[in-house]
Formats: C-alpha cells, sequence, structure tokens
C-alpha cells in the first residue's frame, strides 16, 4: 500500500507540473497577440490586438498539438520515468515560453526598421508640405490627408485630394537626400486606384 501511495503520489505531482501548459496556453497567446502589435517583428504584422491574438493562436496551437509531442518524446529519453503525457505537457509549456521569448526578441530587432520607416515617411510628408505651400497654396487644407505609397526603399509617391473630384497632386519623393527629392507625377489617379492591383511593379 505504501508503494502503490507512493506512486501515486508521484504521479499526482507529475500532473500539477505539467497542467502548467493550457494556462500558459491561454495568458501566453493574449501575450503574443499584444506584442505583434507593439513590437511587430516583421513588416504587415497585425496592427489590432485582435487579429494578432489569432495569429498567435494558431501559432500556439500548432506548437501544442505538433510539436509538443515529438519534444516530449526527447524529453523522455532523458526522463523515462515520466509519463509520455506528462513530457509532452512539459515540453508544451516550454515551446510556448520560447515562442514569446522569440516573438519580443524579433521584435526589439524589427524596432530599429519600424523608426527608420517612420522617419522616412516623416520626411514625405515635410516634402508634401513644403511643395504645397510653395506651388499649391488652394490645396493647404488638404495636406491633412496626405496619401503614402512605398514604391521602393527610399521611393515613395505621395497624394492629396486635388480640386477635381477622382483628381489628385501627386509627387514622387526620394528620401535618400536631404532636402528629400521631389518630382510631381503628371498622372492625378489617386494612390488608392493602384491598391487593388498591387501597388507599383
Amino acid at each position: 500500500m505504501e508503494g502503490a501511495e507512493r506512486v501515486w503520489h508521484r504521479r499526482l505531482r507529475w500532473r500539477l507540473r505539467g497542467a502548467w501548459q493550457w494556462p500558459a496556453f491561454v495568458v501566453l497567446t493574449l501575450v503574443d497577440g499584444i506584442l505583434l502589435v507593439v513590437l511587430p517583428p516583421y513588416q504587415g504584422a497585425p496592427e489590432n490586438v485582435f487579429p494578432g491574438v489569432l495569429l498567435a493562436g494558431f501559432l500556439n496551437l500548432l506548437a501544442v498539438a505538433v510539436v509538443a509531442p515529438a519534444v516530449g518524446l526527447l524529453v523522455r529519453r532523458r526522463r523515462p520515468d515520466l509519463p509520455r503525457l506528462i513530457a509532452s505537457n512539459y515540453a508544451g509549456s516550454w515551446l510556448l515560453l520560447a515562442i514569446t521569448v522569440l516573438l519580443m526578441g524579433a521584435g526589439l530587432l524589427h524596432r530599429g526598421a519600424v523608426e527608420a520607416e517612420q522617419a522616412r515617411e516623416l520626411a514625405v510628408a515635410g516634402a508634401m508640405h513644403d511643395y504645397v505651400v510653395r506651388e499649391e497654396p488652394a490645396l493647404r487644407g488638404s495636406l491633412d490627408t496626405i496619401d503614402l505609397i512605398r514604391i521602393d526603399r527610399d521611393y515613395y509617391r505621395a497624394c492629396i485630394p486635388g480640386d477635381e473630384p477622382g483628381h489628385s497632386l501627386c509627387l514622387f519623393v526620394t528620401t535618400d537626400q536631404h532636402p528629400p527629392g521631389v518630382t510631381r507625377d503628371t498622372d492625378e489617379v489617386p494612390n488608392r486606384a493602384y491598391r487593388p492591383f498591387g501597388g507599383f511593379d
């Protein structure tokens, strides 16, 4: 009886330790979703928490359902006394934590690129402002609706609504020089017309 009780206590301890996987899944999925928005690890990451949580949930579920059982087998090689389910739960919990750490690290590494892109967009907006004040002062009231498309790393098309409906004042702006280079686009089609087709070639 003492041996059976010892085994029962050991299994209970294993189950309590292994029971962290699903609570960790819930908490870390929320954390990962927020990280994807606050510290985006790549261009085009979700901009709102709900899509971020959905993406994080899919990634974490894949880790728990597919990767964790395989890693659990490796854990059992080092700890053959562990039941298969408990080893898989251990592996799942550590994988979830590792995903959070990787997202945070990738977000911090990508932060410099995000800040550089924001600086370039501010330079484009400044170039548009200066051009309108100098060349098209009647359109000053449209400067709060600047619409940007990035064509290349340092090359943008910036537009504001023109005098006629469906017509825009558009500039090609290069930000790899100071002050930015500005060329007026003779095509007055607004940027929204290009977005459904993937932008510019």
